[in-house]
């Protein structure tokens, strides 16, 4: 029960960036990046190893976001708006756990317009 409400909260997140992003040019979108995740929320509320499919998410999520910079800012934002109901040091560990490097820390305070 603690792990759907904690994906609402998630959902909601990412839906309320869109809503902030307003008329970006990016490709990503909140919902995509909540699709992405899924597989990660028992990683990014308890901590733990990270499964395969959290990864292959993670993975295919950068793949997105390495677009072009407008997506990468998409994605960050969507980040950003997520982290508010997760352990933000699971969030935090999570690109690397997963063999990735995304250039930035995830965190309510990160200034997405900085991300190239």
């Amino acid at each position: 029960m603690a792990s759907s409400s904690v994906l609402i909260k998630l959902a909601a997140c990412a839906l309320a960036a869109c809503m902030v992003l307003g008329a970006a040019e990016a490709a990503v979108t909140c919902s995509s990046v909540t699709k992405q995740l899924t597989p990660c929320l028992s990683y990014l509320t308890s901590g733990g190893a990270p499964t395969a499919a959290c990864c292959g998410g993670v993975k295919s999520l950068n793949g997105m976001a390495s677009m072009s910079t407008p997506d990468r800012q998409a994605t960050c934002n969507c980040l950003k708006a997520a982290s508010k109901g997760i352990n933000l040091q699971n969030a935090v560990s999570l690109p690397a756990k997963c063999g990735v490097k995304i250039g930035y820390s995830i965190s309510p305070n990160t200034d997405c317009s900085k991300v190239r």
